[in-house]
This record gives C-alpha cells, sequence and structure tokens, in this order.
C-alpha cells in the first residue's frame, strides 16, 4: 500500500484541483470502520490534494463517519486501488464531476434574466437586490453595509411593514461560495416574503411585527469566483500576505473559539481560520451590522449545504448551551415542519456532536452576542449531488426550508425576550 502512497505523491507535486474541467473527476464515500482506516484517508490526504466536502477537512475525519472526498481525474483510479488495497470500502457517488456540474442546470426555466428556480449569477442576485426594493417599496428597502475583498458592495435587503420598537431576524446565505443552493433560498424567501404578504396570514403577521433583514450572498468575492474559474471554490478571495494561497474560510472566521478546533491555521486549507478573527471584510461587515442593532436582533439563520441538518451552537465546544432544551425543542418541530412537505429527512442538534466540531462559526458567534435563537440549516441533499443540487431541485428545497424558517419566526416572534 505505501508502494502506492509513495507513486502517488511523486505524481502529484504539481497538480491542482483548480483546472476547469472537471472531467473524469470523482466524489467518493468512505465510512473507515477504525483508527486504521482513517490513518489511511490522513495519507492520502497528505501527499496529494483532495478535497473534503464532508467533513471539510481530513483532520475531523474520525471513525464511522461518512466521509465524501473528491479527486482529481488521473488520480481517482489509484485511489480506488488504494481504498481495495486497504480494505477501505467505499462507493463513487459522483462517477464524473463535469457532468454532474452540466447537469445542475436542467431546469427547464431559462428566463434571461433573474428567475427564482435557477441559479443567478452575482450580477443578477444584485441587479435583483435594486429591482425587489424598488417594486415594493412599503416592504423592502435595501442598504450596503460594506464592500467585499475585491470592492463589492455588500448588499442587505430589510423586510417587513414599517413600525416602531420592532425586533428583527437575521438571515444570511452564500458563506461557501459552491454552496449554490444557499443564495437561491435567500432570494426565495424574499419572493415569498413579498408575495404572500397580505394572503398568508403568518407570513403577514410576521412581516408586520418583525423586520427581517436578508443579506443574500455573504462571500460574494468567493461566489463570483465559483461562476468564472473555479466551481468548486469555498473560501472568499482575499490574499494571504505570508502565503501564495488565497482565501479564508468565512465561517471559521468569527470570535468564537476562534482557530481552536476544526479550522487550520495554513493560508492553504479550505478551512484557513483567516490571519485573526474578523480578517475577512465580509465577516467583519456582517458582526459590524449585528453588533449595531444587538438590541433589535433576537435571531439569526444562517443557510449552508449540504446534508440535511438543522444546527444550534455549540460547534466550537461539546459544552451544550444554557438554553440547548429551548433551540433543541424548536429544531425538533422545525425539522418535522420541513419533513412535512416532501418528507425530506433533516438531523438536528448542537454543531458540535451533531457533526463535528467547528470554530469560529457565525452562529455561535451570534449566540455568544446574546442572540437566544441562533440556528444554522445545512441543506439538500445528503451526498447524491452534494454541491451540485440540479436546479429542479431549488424550488421543493425552498418550499420545504421556508417552513422551518416560517416557524423559528414565528416561534420567536410570540417568544421575545
Amino acid at each position: 500500500m505505501w508502494a502506492l502512497l509513495v507513486l502517488i505523491g511523486a505524481a502529484s507535486v504539481s497538480a491542482h484541483l483548480q483546472d476547469l474541467s472537471f472531467d473524469g473527476q470523482k466524489v467518493f464515500r468512505v465510512i473507515p470502520q477504525d483508527d486504521e482506516q482513517v490513518q489511511i484517508l490522513n495519507s492520502l490526504a497528505s501527499i496529494m490534494q483532495v478535497d473534503f466536502w464532508q467533513p471539510d477537512s481530513v483532520t475531523l475525519v474520525r471513525p464511522k463517519m461518512q466521509v465524501d472526498f473528491r479527486v482529481e481525474a488521473a488520480k481517482s483510479s489509484v485511489v480506488e486501488d488504494l481504498l481495495k488495497e486497504s480494505g477501505v470500502e467505499y462507493q463513487v457517488l459522483i462517477d464524473n464531476l463535469q457532468a454532474a456540474l452540466d447537469a445542475q442546470f436542467d431546469s427547464n426555466v431559462r428566463a434571461a434574466g433573474h428567475s427564482y428556480e435557477k441559479y443567478n449569477n452575482w450580477d443578477t442576485i444584485a441587479a435583483w437586490t435594486a429591482d425587489i426594493a424598488a417594486q415594493n417599496p412599503d416592504l423592502v428597502s435595501r442598504s450596503e453595509i460594506g464592500k467585499t475583498y475585491e470592492g463589492r458592495p455588500m448588499y442587505l435587503l430589510k423586510m417587513g411593514k414599517s413600525g416602531a420598537n420592532k425586533k428583527a431576524i437575521f438571515l444570511d446565505c452564500g458563506f461557501h461560495a459552491r454552496e449554490w443552493i444557499s443564495p437561491a433560498f435567500c432570494q426565495w424567501f424574499v419572493k415569498e416574503a413579498v408575495e404572500t404578504y397580505g394572503k398568508d396570514t403568518v407570513m403577514t403577521t410576521l412581516l408586520d411585527n418583525l423586520d427581517f433583514y436578508v443579506l443574500p450572498v455573504v462571500n460574494i468575492d468567493g461566489y463570483v469566483y465559483t461562476w468564472t474559474n473555479n466551481r468548486m471554490w469555498r473560501k472568499t478571495r482575499s490574499k494571504d500576505a505570508n502565503s501564495h494561497c488565497y482565501g479564508t474560510d468565512p465561517n471559521r472566521n468569527f470570535n468564537a473559539g476562534w482557530c481552536t478546533t476544526g479550522a487550520s491555521k495554513n493560508p492553504c486549507s479550505d478551512t484557513y481560520c483567516g490571519s485573526a478573527p474578523e480578517s475577512e471584510k465580509e465577516t467583519k461587515a456582517l458582526a459590524d451590522f449585528i453588533r449595531e442593532h444587538l438590541s433589535t436582533i433576537k435571531a439569526y439563520l444562517t443557510i449552508h449545504s449540504y446534508s440535511q441538518l438543522l444546527l444550534f451552537p455549540y460547534s466550537y465546544t461539546y459544552t451544550l448551551p444554557s438554553d440547548y432544551q429551548e433551540l433543541n425543542s424548536i429544531a425538533s418541530t422545525a425539522s418535522k415542519k420541513l419533513a412535512s412537505l416532501y418528507n425530506t429527512k433533516y438531523t438536528y442538534g448542537p454543531g458540535a456532536e451533531t457533526i463535528y466540531p467547528a470554530a469560529g462559526g457565525s452562529d455561535d458567534w451570534a449566540y455568544d452576542q446574546g442572540i437566544k435563537y441562533s440556528f444554522t440549516f445545512e441543506l439538500r441533499d445528503t451526498g447524491r449531488y452534494g454541491f451540485l443540487l440540479p436546479e429542479s431541485q431549488i424550488k421543493p428545497t425552498c418550499e420545504e426550508t421556508l417552513l422551518a424558517v416560517k416557524y423559528i419566526a414565528n416561534y420567536v416572534l410570540e417568544h421575545l425576550y
């Protein structure tokens, strides 16, 4: 086996996963049975570039954990041989990544311009934020809360009927660039709010009594990069002064157990925590806005993908939050509401024990700021498509997620503190 590993290592010195074509690249799923098999995955990752989809770093891999990872075309047969030889059971989730990429765009909706049932690039989303505010002036307003590393404006939509002393819920999408279904949900949520206000009693009550701050894409530079250069990019696009590598994981960049666990100090890692908490302009803008509105923001909801999870604090420690019982109960009911439409099963619980420990996340940070109702959604699916969820699943994914979000929002309204 080690001869095989050495062979791969020698061949991959110059290899990069940055090439534009993903032709022949494969996504594998393994469930290592013991520490020895975990070590085999560690060895593999140490001598070639492996893109871990779930968990998001090899350091988080434990026995009996489901592990999804991507390897480049030239290495996939060697990886298969290695897994076979080591007795590690595996399945190929995606046989040809390029084909899966192309198949994302399976929706029949091919309108020019913005569509709620297809993936929209950043320019289209930016124009949409202006349009939706202009078309619904009594319900939606747009502001700019900062600029990204590459200078793009970060647009925030505020939704709700104007009223005095209103409490608010903060909702954001697009932390990780390749998780395209996430921004699709933020757009869908805004659409549903403006279209059903005055018709749907729950939505009408919510918008009459609460404000919603919606940040459609947090990591705009990274999102643009997934459209133009590398569909699999995850991080921001900031340049690290001491490294040739780009980007920080924005969801490891908050001051919540920063860089202690499940995050990397290596600028080339996908889970790089940044040079300091809030080193990224994007995370700083978001954190500054929330700090300025701490007296009114009572819930924080952040949307990611994939794996069908509803998580709450903590991720940076196994210690349960003081509001554990209440948060767990909300997550339980919200998961049932979500499943009621298409029977999509979600797992819920505190981040660290439900999936794996990861420090520096926005949900833990928001909770530690005093925002009690803090939740992370990991949307569809469980790995068949992973980050490449077809457009035909945007509508059902958003419809079911909306049920959970409305439930949480209504609970917050009835339990203001």
